[in-house]
């Protein structure tokens, strides 16, 4: 109900569709979330994720180029920068691309594409890469909201599992609103032609995660289904936040384990919103 707030149902990749919204409404600024995110389904099929991820980008810059903006935002991911060893030091911003899952290749090529607004159009872009986001409203095909979901219907929850590696893969959570003031924070602070990490600061296991859900709920290891990890499945994220946090910028919310009761609970209460996105 905000009166900034105008929902448009479309496709990035739509020409037409994003000319139209460019040309009613004259945006001052851009940030594409839009993406298709999910890994897995990058593996066993490539192709909206090249449209979309890097041909639907093309087609928002292209768009910027012929309505004026102040500032595009490229919203990325910490993946790009590919698996880390345990002890590795964190990724920064001048980190080599590595990308290993072609989820994580279609966000590289997008974040280079619009680099190369900037340096050949002077198109004022900002590059975020983002750890990984958990909260509210997130959508039950990521590794939180799945486990949630699934003990709330009386599944078991699948966990990546190997006898080399049980369920120690590392990722760096961060809460969605961190996420999104971080965002926010750079395209008013940050430098056009720059990339930005973002970071929760909150290294976990998968296993910890597990755990960490399980106990929500009161349930035991019995309700973990140990499954195969997935092809070239990363072992560890994790970005340095340095170059944001000397502008100014600081997290305001607490670590995962004090706010997995919260998330818990949002789940718990709105099984309208979810259920129908598991059908």
């Amino acid at each position: 109900d905000h009166p900034f707030y105008s929902p448009i149902p479309g496709d990035i990749r739509d020409h037409e569709a994003v000319d139209f919204v460019f040309a009613s409404y004259r945006p001052d600024f851009v940030f594409n979330f839009a993406a298709e995110s999910h890994v897995d389904r990058s593996i066993e099929s490539s192709e909206q994720f090249r449209t979309t991820n890097f041909g639907g980008v093309g087609v928002l810059l292209d768009a910027s180029l012929r309505y004026p903006i102040q500032q595009f935002v490229q919203i990325s991911t910490d993946e790009v920068y590919g698996s880390l060893e345990k002890d590795s030091k964190s990724s920064t911003e001048d980190s080599p691309l590595k990308p290993r899952s072609p989820y994580a290749a279609t966000k590289a090529a997008a974040d280079l594409l619009a680099l190369s607004y900037f340096h050949t159009h002077g198109l004022p872009v900002i590059i975020t890469r983002s750890s990984n986001n958990y909260g509210e409203y997130q959508f039950p095909e990521k590794i939180i909201p799945k486990f949630i979901t699934r003990l709330i219907e009386g599944k078991k929850v699948p966990l990546m599992w190997s006898e080399e590696n049980q369920g120690e893969n590392v990722r760096d959570w961060l809460y969605v609103q961190d996420n999104c003031e971080a965002i926010w924070f750079a395209s008013q602070k940050g430098k056009p032609g720059e990339i930005y990490n973002v970071a929760g600061g909150d290294e976990r296991t998968n296993i910890e995660i597990t755990r960490m859900v399980l106990k929500e709920f009161e349930a035991g290891e019995e309700r973990i289904e140990r499954v195969p990890h997935r092809k070239g499945h990363d072992f560890r994220y994790s970005v340095d936040m340095s170059k944001l946090r000397k502008l100014g910028f600081s997290n305001r919310f607490s670590k995962i384990d004090e706010r997995m009761t919260q998330v818990c609970e949002w789940y718990k209460n709105n099984r309208i919103w979810w259920e129908p996105l598991k059908q």
